[in-house]
């Protein structure tokens, strides 16, 4: 059977440890995204993942509607990253890029050297893409294509309804492919030379 986040925190509420758990595991891609989104670091987006949690079940007893759990905690998690930043001396808006990490694939190892730069500079292009969008389609961005979520995990996360989370997905999209359309076209207007007579 499987309970909804409600009956999930009214099950923690009176004592039992594995609702959380469910919890956890059912919001894990969401927070870990987020805190990602923030800090740009593996080992850190870990740490404040791991921190807002804690501090979601130290303060369940506060939440006031068991049904709006994902939202309550997207805010905690978004404030416990905040706090990591000050910790750390950095701070975020909409000027900072979203820092992704690329590793290396087994296509890399078999690709020739040219290959490989060709594929590390689309890396590149759709990175600055990404980091070019307005704020409010970065976080969904992260979250469905960084941590794979459905348009569901997100709305329930972020509050929306699945057909916003769809809209702001596809207006993000809509940008995402003109700004590489943009790239492309000033790249290669920038290697074109016309021959010198």
């Amino acid at each position: 059977m499987q309970f909804d986040d409600a009956q999930l925190v009214s099950r923690c509420l009176e004592g039992d440890t594995s609702a959380y758990g469910t919890l956890v595991k059912r919001y894990q891609g969401a927070v870990y995204g987020t805190a990602y989104f923030y800090a740009g670091r593996y080992g850190a987006a870990e740490d404040i993942a791991q921190d807002a949690f804690m501090a979601a079940y130290q303060n369940l007893r506060w939440l006031q509607d068991p049904s709006r759990f994902g939202p309550w905690l997207k805010s905690i998690a978004c404030r416990t990253a905040a706090n990591w930043l000050r910790r750390h001396g950095k701070r975020l808006n909409s000027e900072t890029p979203l820092p992704f990490r690329r590793t290396i694939s087994i296509e890399d190892a078999r690709e020739s050297p040219r290959g490989t730069l060709e594929r590390g500079e689309r890396y590149e292009r759709v990175q600055m893409a990404i980091d070019s969008l307005p704020e409010r389609y970065r976080l969904p961005v992260v979250l469905r294509y960084l941590q794979e979520l459905s348009y569901d995990e997100i709305a329930d996360f972020t509050g929306e309804s699945r057909d916003e989370v769809r809209g702001v997905l596809h207006r993000a999209g809509r940008q995402l492919r003109e700004l590489l359309a943009d790239m492309d076209e000033s790249e290669g207007s920038a290697k074109w030379h016309p021959a010198r007579k």
